[in-house]
């Protein structure tokens, strides 16, 4: 496979506990994938294994195999902080560094990757924010505290934040999670939007979420991948009785 995102037995642990019981998927390229499964299944610890952002938590450690865009992210002479610079992702809460304006919030990964030229930095930044449909609405407040937006532009400015250094994936933990509906369609609309460019990977407790914006559908419980599949197929006729107990409200 030369791109997407490729997992294998993966396995992943706190101390002592394991969280993750080897996990085998395929995200295809150019698509969204959508992570389901009741609280504490394993779904955020998934997404964090991919850019490596797991093992930054003390006694943390991971094993098996994942594959992005054809190269092994936990290879052994692999740099975790590039991993993370192609593989960015988007928190549940919005968290724009408060300190900073709304220009230095997006330029802030820029520069840590060694762009000091300011025309460079201001057409990267306003690519980004373009790209997270932010620009129109923040352009000539580009000086005052990214703090300062609403909760759902602080969200959109965090995606522009992790678009800034062009990543191949885009790693979203429930989003939308504490916005309003308005802002959560808009969130909505800017991940169809992602998917022409990137592969965007979505934890998700909002089952119509699940079916509105994915392709495909990963349904976690107790660390396993129950079930993964296309999202109209797992969602009209799953093929594990776990799974449909899930989606029809039986638990979670």
């Amino acid at each position: 496979m030369a791109d997407g995102i490729l997992v294998k037995g993966l396995r992943a642990w706190f101390g002592d506990t394991r969280v993750l019981r080897g996990i085998d998927a395929t995200m295809a390229p150019r698509e969204v994938t959508a992570i389901i499964g009741p609280s504490g299944c394993g779904k955020s610890t998934f997404v964090r294994c991919i850019n490596r952002m797991h093992e930054v938590v003390p006694g943390a450690r991971v094993e098996g195999q994942i594959l992005v865009e054809g190269h092994d992210v936990y290879r052994d002479d692999v740099d975790p902080v590039q991993v993370r610079r192609r593989i960015g992702m988007v928190f549940q809460r919005p968290n724009p560094f408060p300190t900073m304006t709304v220009f230095d919030n997006v330029a802030a990964g820029l520069r840590l990757g060694g762009v000091r030229d300011r025309a460079r930095l201001s057409e990267a930044v306003e690519r980004a924010l373009e790209q997270a449909a932010l620009f129109d609405e923040v352009k000539d407040v580009l000086d005052r505290p990214g703090s300062s937006l609403s909760g759902g532009q602080q969200q959109r400015l965090c995606i522009a934040r992790a678009l800034a250094v062009q990543p191949e994936v885009l790693l979203m933990d429930e989003p939308c999670s504490a916005l309003d509906p308005m802002a959560t369609a808009r969130i909505e609309e800017l991940i169809l939007e992602l998917k022409r460019d990137l592969t965007v990977v979505i934890v998700t407790h909002n089952m119509q979420q699940a079916a509105r914006v994915s392709e495909s559908t990963g349904f976690f419980l107790l660390g396993e991948l129950v079930e993964f599949g296309q999202t109209r197929a797992m969602f009209t006729n799953p093929r594990d009785k776990r799974t449909e107990n899930y989606i029809t409200g039986r638990f979670g």
